[in-house]
């Protein structure tokens, strides 16, 4: 990855959170549908509009356990004068043809079973002595017990209305009607009414391929003995997390050293599985920033990273650019933990959320008072301080400090507190904007 970009005009530029977002976003487009399997698809964005194919229920069947009956035959039934019925047999869920139910008859029935012909109304079993010439039955015995019960005689202590207990056809939705529009979000109670109507796969915007690359050499896999100077490689960890829980497919490769040429690589390499690359770390202005080293000059061939300062903090530089054959999308955050990760709710999730189709690819941003003043905030940056965030008080307090290595404080945290870059100070008490993280 040789040569030169000419982007020697933008790097005096000073960029604002919002315009760096939007170039970002502008040049991401949703992935190309594609057909998944239904659990493949949970999480995916629907492209198509589904109709029903048939009723749900497709037939009429039995919300309870007990026995499908006339209600002529059961009116004026009470404990003392209970209706004597004759019962002809079971009908279990998925039983094909069902008895007819004729005067004074009943049919066992089983919750899901088709209502029988003949029979109105079903009376749960609790209505029932169950066929045990006793009281009042609490349950069936199993038919591998009690073969028995599925015949003779049943007294039922109840009246019942017509159509009680009975689910008729067509009462979820009928045949023709609308399941789900395109732009759906495929959660489990979508990917349950597409398998109820027989849909065995979908046309979606699939899940985007999202692989994390950290760098730097001080960086050693959680697990391992630090070295003297060595720090435990938390961004990978942290960025790919972040990624799944942003609806992505997340590969972590891990830490890479700072070494360009094996960075040049290990990039190469992920390209071939990759939607967008995220690095963290090397990109600031460093004898050994490797990312920034390794991208700002690229041939055109291979595409075109732009490193940038941004008017905001923690985060202030950037990188963003197309690289490949494909123009994968490549967004390089820096590498102290704090900073990482703002940067990547900032402007990686809504490009993952771009990437899956969805409408609002924004975390929404709320008005919360804030129950600490904030002493110091730089002119001309918009500061983005971790807060915890209450939504019954509609408060929000400040945790931890500014900088940008303070890890536990961001473990603590629910929100992002954006204090405006012309605002260097904030009492307490004052309303501010707050992005929940949840």
């Amino acid at each position: 990855m040789n040569g030169t970009t000419g982007q020697s005009s933008h790097r005096d530029r000073v960029w604002s959170v919002a315009e760096h977002l939007d170039d970002v976003l502008s040049k991401i487009h949703p992935l190309e549908p594609i057909e998944l399997q239904l659990l493949d698809a949970q999480g995916c964005v629907l492209v198509e509009d589904v109709t029903v194919p048939l009723a749900l229920p497709p037939f009429d069947n039995s919300s309870m356990d007990g026995y499908a009956v006339r209600v002529a035959d059961v009116a004026g039934a009470t404990p003392e004068f209970p209706a004597a019925l004759t019962v002809i047999g079971d009908v279990a869920a998925g039983s094909g043809e069902a008895p007819a139910v004729g005067p004074g008859e009943a049919a066992r029935i089983m919750t899901g079973a088709p209502v029988p012909p003949g029979a109105d109304a079903v009376v749960p079993v609790e209505w029932t002595d169950g066929g045990s010439g006793q009281g009042p039955a609490a349950a069936m015995r199993a038919h591998s017990a009690a073969p028995q019960d599925a015949a003779g005689e049943v007294r039922v202590h109840r009246p019942a209305t017509a159509g009680a207990h009975i689910r008729t056809r067509g009462s979820d939705v009928s045949a023709g009607e609308s399941a789900l529009r395109a732009g759906t979000v495929l959660g489990p109670p979508q990917i349950g009414l597409l398998a109820a109507i027989g849909r065995g796969s979908v046309r979606v915007h699939p899940r985007p391929r999202v692989v994390v690359v950290s760098t730097g050499s001080e960086l050693v896999q959680p697990g391992e003995a630090l070295g003297p100077g060595q720090i435990y490689d938390s961004n990978s960890f942290q960025l790919t997390a972040a990624a799944r829980d942003a609806g992505a497919i997340a590969y972590r490769v891990g830490a890479v050293a700072d070494d360009a040429e094996t960075l040049r690589a290990t990039l190469e390499d992920q390209l071939i599985r990759a939607d967008i690359l995220v690095t963290s770390g090397g990109v600031s202005v460093g004898a050994y920033d490797v990312v920034k080293e390794t991208l700002t000059d690229l041939s055109a061939e291979e595409g075109s990273v732009e490193f940038r300062t941004l008017a905001m903090q923690p985060g202030k530089p950037q990188g963003f650019g197309l690289i490949g054959p494909d123009r994968t999308p490549l967004l390089a955050l820096p590498g102290n933990p704090v900073s990482s990760y703002i940067s990547f709710e900032l402007f990686v999730r809504p490009a993952i959320r771009t990437l899956m189709g969805l409408p609002d690819a924004h975390r929404e941003t709320l008005r919360a008072e804030c129950t600490e003043a904030v002493t110091a905030s730089p002119a001309g940056r918009r500061q983005f301080l971790r807060g915890s965030y209450d939504p019954e008080a509609g408060t929000v307090t400040p945790v931890g400090g500014a900088s940008s290595h303070l890890i536990k404080a961001l473990a603590r945290a629910n929100a992002l507190i954006i204090v405006p870059e012309d605002t260097t100070e904030v009492a307490a008490g004052s309303t501010v904007d707050v992005v929940p993280l949840g």
